[in-house]
């Protein structure tokens, strides 16, 4: 039986654990991953979501201290997961209920892509980092806007036409995997879904409004 996720859960973004990749295990088609996680001895059941590094997959097997899900090709094709081996470290989510508090921002755990680290400064005890990615994904990112980095909620310091920057507080960078992050490493990154509507509408052929990106970025609304 094909496990998927469903498309109503979302995520806020906040790492809750940092787990383990205990097992590899390639197949014709995809890829089963085995992560050790202390979620997964009270908080998980078979056909829940997680997002694993932002990525939002269906828990197919669980054990006393680890749980399996598998990748699809598609899943393979936009992430970075074909790069993970055993001992490879990875955020940990579990979908928000309705009763939660919306702390970071709206993520939907469906990854757009991939970029590269540039570039890492340290400034005292906080963090620069440097992402290069492609234009289409650079068009949907703002300054002091969302984006989502292996999982992470974060806000954009600054972006230029083949880059943006982001300021990680110690806090963050202890609580997630950034702290294992060097230059030139793979992460997953998901643009803002408020971004993703707009352009489609600016974009849409039907679309006879003099509203641009420009003019709600001046006004405000970006």
């Amino acid at each position: 039986m094909l496990f998927l996720c469903y498309f109503v859960s979302m995520f806020t973004g906040l790492t809750e654990e940092i787990g383990t990749i205990l097992l590899v295990k390639k197949t014709a088609g995809g890829l089963y991953l085995t992560i050790q996680s202390n979620i997964a001895i009270n908080s998980l059941k078979i056909g829940d979501s997680i997002a694993i590094n932002g990525a939002c997959q269906t828990v197919t097997d669980i054990s006393s201290d680890n749980f399996s899900v598998y990748a699809t090709p598609e899943t393979l094709s936009v992430t970075n997961f074909k790069e993970y081996t055993q001992g490879t470290k990875v955020n940990l989510e579990r979908p928000i209920k309705l009763s939660d508090r919306l702390d970071g921002h709206i993520v939907s755990g469906h990854i757009d892509g991939t970029a590269v680290i540039a570039d890492i400064i340290k400034h005292g005890e906080s963090f620069e980092f440097t992402f290069n990615t492609k234009e289409e994904f650079l068009k949907q990112i703002i300054k002091k806007g969302s984006v989502t980095i292996d999982g992470i909620s974060l806000t954009v310091a600054d972006k230029n036409n083949n880059s943006f920057k982001i300021a990680i507080i110690p806090h963050t960078y202890t609580a997630t995997t950034l702290q294992y992050k060097k230059v030139n490493d793979t992460v997953n990154i998901e643009t803002d879904i408020i971004a993703k509507y707009i352009e489609n509408y600016l974009s849409s052929n039907h679309n006879n409004s003099n509203i641009d990106l420009d003019l709600l970025e001046r006004n405000g609304f970006l």
